[in-house]
């Protein structure tokens, strides 16, 4: 039976349980095979062709959760008002006067209760109706987290408020809270508790919200690496040239690519003859020269001449494409770590909801009355519900996450801080990584009796005429070094081999030392270039000898070797890996500080993702730093990506940190961020819970005040602030 592919969009999943329910749901249908990942809220499934999506799509919304197939022309991209960002808003507005009332007794006017209660109501029942609705569905499934405990938390003081109100002595006007901080039994007709129920929605909703504008993002890796092919191309026809859309061309349609534009798809040179740069696939610093019977490969730059070519890849098969389907693969198989408070869940939950029960049961049991025994439970429920809990994960997130943008350091939320504290080996492109990126006249070495001057003139004249990336390096090294360069006349290129002209008279020839295989070599300089073979080397000759070299080259970056050292301190061992030719690999490993054998060079994409998943086999947690389209899939497979924020929108859609600047000291200072950031969430979470469940005993004796519990949340949600704020004194090491 014949099987066929499907994502589904899903809405509604609020942690990785409503993930695995999802998953197993679709498991169960005969022929499916599901995978669902809760970062990118997505379905990856295979189904027999007779099913039909509607099956697939009836069994999510059966599980509690909505589905749909993705439309091709829909743009993931947010459109209108964020949904969530709105309850937050208005939930925001509504309750911060309603926390504002009930802490701070001088401004309990007559009547303050019934306004608060006003305000309250749409805070609890319509911007946490999300948790309430996650909380049904896992009702029904027997299941509980978070939501559940939110749920009944602030339905409880909710509802309890409305008892009080409407049928105890809390509705009186003129009635006002007290400062009374007594561990005491009290009479609960008395306490309303709108400030909890209000406040926590809201501080849950800012983390939710945190969390939903993280998740929105899983799949920009994706439509960057597709943006980067042509949108359209010169294709050529009986009739001529026309200008069509790329997604037109078929295998064997012949299409032109002139210099500056990228090619449109994969495909074979017919004629002409150019440099491409496919340092955004390849990571090769150098352009690679092609003429006809080469292949080129789609997305790369033409930045030479002329180029026909006839289409030899399209659509899905072309390099690009598997590229995307590598980071797409990769991204699904690191699906979101569980939040920390969702592990902790699935035993606080169950048991603050038995002890709850148990404080009724035992109340009653030893004759104390109802309103009693019903007021200590509901006491439970309600202290259980932590409101600095909403704040643990959040604050410590958006003070770390802007202390770490003042640093040029973005973290891509919670699950990326959790992955800073796994890598022992972290892997390193080398061109615009450990390297600028870019060729640089490096070496100028000139034969006795010849001045070094007169070679940077000669040379710079005539290479300020041609626009391959080589020569454009010489020829700026050049005009840094000598100042105004001379006129150049009789020009001629000779495609993939070098430049002729006449310089002040003098005919000259730049370029490869085979194209002056009619001058004469001097030793020193034959020697020179026997030994130089990491870099590329430009002969530059006169009057029928060769009179120097030009030794140009991806420079390394200064702090680089640093960078290194520094990492090996955060306990990392740190591996070169390139897609440039080893010798070049080995010099600047050498360079900087990276051993011989962890130097891995003249790797493809594909490659990378393999050496990455290869040292993931032999027990290696791997952090990756890269900044071409060539690290994407590797970015997204490693245990922690870091993408360079000088390189591609591809890279850095598929890290978890980006590091805005070029300077690869950020990446020691980008784990050291994270980590702290991480202890702090931790030490939020734990002090969150830690006030509650000290708290848990007072209520469930009935000795909880009602003004001791808002003073105990409040001192909670203060500690878990400044906590958190404590991380704005992060300092870097690298240079601002």
């Amino acid at each position: 039976m014949s099987t066929q592919d499907v994502e589904l969009e899903l809405t509604g999943m609020t942690c990785a349980s409503c993930a695995n329910r999802i998953e197993r749901k679709l498991n169960k249908l005969d022929g499916v095979t599901a995978t669902v990942n809760y970062a990118t809220e997505r379905a990856s499934v295979s189904y027999p062709a007779d099913l039909g999506t509607d099956r697939l799509v009836e069994t999510v919304e059966a599980a509690g959760y909505a589905a749909r197939v993705p439309e091709p022309t829909r743009n993931d991209e947010e459109d209108g008002r964020d949904p969530l960002a709105v309850r937050l808003l208005v939930s925001t507005v509504l309750s911060v006067p309603v926390v504002v009332l009930a802490m701070v007794p001088p401004w309990q006017f007559a009547g303050w209760q019934w306004v608060s209660l006003v305000l309250a109501l749409p805070v609890v029942l319509w911007g946490g109706l999300g948790f309430h609705r996650a909380a049904w569905t896992n009702l029904r499934h027997r299941a509980t987290t978070m939501d559940t405990l939110i749920s009944i938390g602030t339905l409880a003081a909710l509802g309890w408020s409305l008892y009080a109100l409407f049928l105890g002595s809390a509705g009186e006007i003129g009635m006002s809270h007290g400062f009374s901080l007594t561990v005491e039994r009290g009479d609960g007709t008395a306490n309303v508790y709108l400030e909890a129920a209000a406040g926590v929605t809201t501080f849950l909703l800012a983390g939710r919200w945190l969390e939903h504008r993280s998740k929105r993002r899983a799949g920009s890796a994706l439509r960057a690496l597709m943006d980067l092919g042509a949108k359209d191309v010169t294709l050529l026809t009986d009739d001529g040239e026309r200008r069509v859309a790329a997604d037109q061309l078929g295998v064997g349609d012949a299409f032109v690519v002139r210099p500056g534009e990228t090619v449109a798809t994969d495909g074979e040179v017919v004629s002409g003859s150019s440099a491409v740069d496919t340092s955004m696939l390849t990571g090769e610093s150098v352009p690679v020269e092609v003429a006809a019977g080469d292949a080129v490969t789609g997305a790369t730059l033409n930045v030479g001449g002329r180029l026909l070519v006839r289409a030899t890849r399209v659509g899905a098969d072309t390099r690009l494409a598997r590229m995307a389907r590598l980071v797409e693969d990769a991204q699904t198989g690191k699906a979101a770590a569980q939040r920390l408070a969702d592990r902790v869940s699935a035993v606080f939950v169950p048991a603050v909801l038995l002890l709850a029960l148990a404080t009724l049961v035992t109340w009653l049991a030893v004759g104390e009355p109802a309103q009693a025994a019903f007021t200590a439970a509901v006491a439970v429920l309600i202290i259980a519900c932590p409101c600095a809990l909403g704040l643990a994960t959040p604050m410590a997130l958006m003070v770390g996450t802007g202390r770490g943008a003042q640093l040029g350091i973005l973290i891509k939320g919670p699950e990326a801080l959790e992955r800073t504290r796994r890598p022992d080996v972290v892997v390193l492109d080398k061109t615009g990584t450990v390297t600028t990126g870019a060729m640089s006249l490096v070496e100028v070495l000139a034969t006795d009796g010849t001045d070094e001057t007169a070679v940077l003139r000669y040379a710079g004249a005539l290479e300020e005429a041609s626009e391959h990336p080589v020569a454009r390096a010489i020829a700026v090294g050049a005009r840094e070094r000598v100042g105004v360069l001379p006129e150049v006349t009789d020009f001629v290129n000779e495609p993939g081999r070098g430049v002729r002209g006449t310089v002040d008279g003098t005919a000259v020839v730049v370029g490869r030392p085979g194209l002056l295989t009619g001058q004469t070599m001097p030793d020193d300089l034959a020697a020179a270039l026997a030994t130089e073979t990491a870099r590329t080397t430009v002969a530059v000759g006169w009057d029928g000898a060769v009179r120097g070299l030009l030794v140009v080259a991806d420079r390394v970056k200064d702090t680089s070797a640093e960078a290194v050292a520094d990492l090996r301190a955060l306990g990392l061992r740190p591996v070169l890996l390139t897609g440039d030719a080893e010798p070049v690999a080995r010099a600047v490993a050498a360079e900087v500080g990276i051993d011989a054998a962890d130097v891995v060079a003249g790797v493809l994409p594909e490659e990378k993702v393999d050496v990455v998943r290869r040292l993931q086999r032999e027990g290696h947690a791997v952090a990756m730093v890269g900044d071409g389209v060539n690290d994407a899939a590797a970015l997204a497979t490693a245990d922690l990506g870091l993408a360079m924020g000088t390189g591609t929108d591809a890279a850095i859609e598929a890290s978890d940190l980006t590091l805005v600047r070029g300077d690869l000291r950020v990446a020691g200072d980008a784990i050291r961020l994270s980590r702290r950031t991480l202890g702090t969430i931790r030490g939020n979470l734990f002090w969150a819970f830690a006030y509650n469940v000290a708290a848990l005993p007072l209520a469930a004796l009935g000795l909880l005040n009602p003004m001791l519990a808002g003073f105990a949340m409040a001192a909670s949600s203060l500690f878990v602030v400044g906590n958190s704020l404590r991380l704005r004194r992060f300092s870097a090491r690298a240079g601002t």
